[in-house]
C-alpha cells in the first residue's frame, strides 16, 4: 500500500510539473456557460475556473493551500523591472497581497544574489483561488507560487514566447542529481535567497535539486530546512508562504521537521522505486473533484459573488 500511494502521488504531481510546461494559446477561449451552477455534485473547479476577477473586498487567505480560496486577490503585473510573468492565457498570476509583495522583493534579491536579470513567474493563483481545471492541487488560496528555473532574458519577452517557451530542465536523465551542463551556482542562489525570506515556509523541489544544495552549501545552513523534496519541480521551484498572520480563517500547515534535511531522510528519494515506479497491476480509481461543500463555507460565497 505505501508503494501504491507513492506512486499514485507521484504521478500526480509529474503530471503537474508538465502541466506547467504545456504551451498557452494567444487566443484564449471563454469557457461555456454552465447549466446548472447550483448542482451539489459540481465541482469547484467549474467555478473557480470561470471567475476571471477577484473579489473586491480586503485580502483574505480561507482554507489550506490545498482546499480554500481567496477574497482580495492582488495581480503581480506581468511586467516589472525585475520579473516578468508567463503563460498569460491561464490568467494565474493572481496571489495575497503579501506573496506578491515578496515575488516583486525576491526578483530584485535573484538579480542582486545571483546576477540575473529577473524571475520569470508561473502559476500563483486563480482570481478568487480555489481548485483549477488543469495543473495544481495546491495554489487554491493565493500564497504558492512557481519561478521557472530560467533566468529572464534581459529583455521583454513577446506574448508568444510566454506561451510557448519552456522553462529550463535541471535534472540529470539519471534524475539522480542535476545536470552539471546546466545547473548553476546562479540557480542555488536564488533558491536560497527564497528559503531565507522570512515569510517563506517551504519551498519545493526535485530531490535531485535538494541533494545538490545539500552538497555544495558552504556556511550556515538552516534554511535548507524550508527547501523540501517532491516529485517533479525540476523545471521550477514552488515557494509557498506561510498564512497571514490576521487571516483566522487560512488553515496553516504543519511546521518543518527540525533539521536542514540532508540525511538519510533524503536517501528514500533515489530509490529505484521511487524515482521509476513501475505500474500498479490495478489502476488506482481517480479521486472525485471538490465540490464546494468541500471547501470552507466562505468560498461559496467567494466564488457566487458576480
Amino acid at each position: 500500500m505505501p508503494r501504491l500511494l507513492a506512486t499514485v502521488f507521484a504521478c500526480m504531481l509529474v503530471a503537474a510539473s508538465a502541466f506547467a510546461q504545456d504551451k498557452g494559446t494567444l487566443q484564449p477561449k471563454p469557457l461555456p456557460v454552465l447549466a446548472h451552477p447550483n448542482d451539489p455534485k459540481l465541482a469547484a473547479k467549474e467555478l473557480f475556473g470561470r471567475r476571471t476577477a477577484p473579489v473586491p473586498m480586503q485580502a483574505h487567505s480561507i482554507g489550506f493551500y490545498a482546499k480554500g480560496c481567496i477574497a482580495g486577490a492582488k495581480a503581480l503585473p506581468i511586467n516589472g523591472e525585475t520579473w516578468q510573468v508567463m503563460r498569460l492565457s491561464r490568467n494565474r498570476n493572481w496571489g495575497h497581497p503579501q506573496l506578491i509583495a515578496l515575488l516583486e522583493r525576491l526578483s530584485r534579491k535573484a538579480h542582486k544574489v545571483a546576477g540575473w536579470p529577473g524571475l520569470l513567474v508561473g502559476d500563483i493563483s486563480q482570481p478568487r483561488g480555489g481548485p483549477m481545471l488543469s495543473g495544481h492541487a495546491s495554489h487554491q488560496v493565493g500564497l504558492d507560487a512557481d519561478i521557472w528555473l530560467t533566468p529572464m532574458p534581459d529583455r521583454q519577452l513577446t506574448r508568444l514566447e510566454r506561451e510557448e517557451m519552456s522553462a529550463t530542465m535541471v535534472v540529470a536523465p539519471s534524475r539522480k542529481d542535476v545536470d552539471p551542463q546546466v545547473w548553476t551556482a546562479g540557480h542555488a542562489a536564488v533558491i536560497r535567497a527564497a528559503a531565507e525570506e522570512p515569510r517563506v515556509e517551504r519551498i519545493f523541489v526535485n530531490a535531485a535539486i535538494k541533494k545538490a544544495l545539500c552538497r555544495d552549501t558552504q556556511g550556515p545552513r538552516a534554511w535548507l530546512s524550508k527547501v523540501r523534496p517532491m516529485w517533479g519541480h525540476d523545471y521550477h521551484f514552488h515557494v509557498r508562504i506561510k498564512c497571514p498572520e490576521d487571516d483566522a480563517n487560512c488553515k496553516p500547515q504543519a511546521p518543518v521537521p527540525a533539521g536542514d534535511g540532508c540525511g538519510h531522510e533524503l536517501d528514500w528519494w533515489f530509490r529505484e522505486s521511487v524515482l521509476f515506479p513501475k505500474p500498479s497491476p490495478t489502476p488506482p480509481k481517480p479521486r472525485p473533484p471538490l465540490t464546494l461543500a468541500d471547501l470552507p463555507p466562505m468560498c461559496r460565497q467567494i466564488v457566487m459573488q458576480p
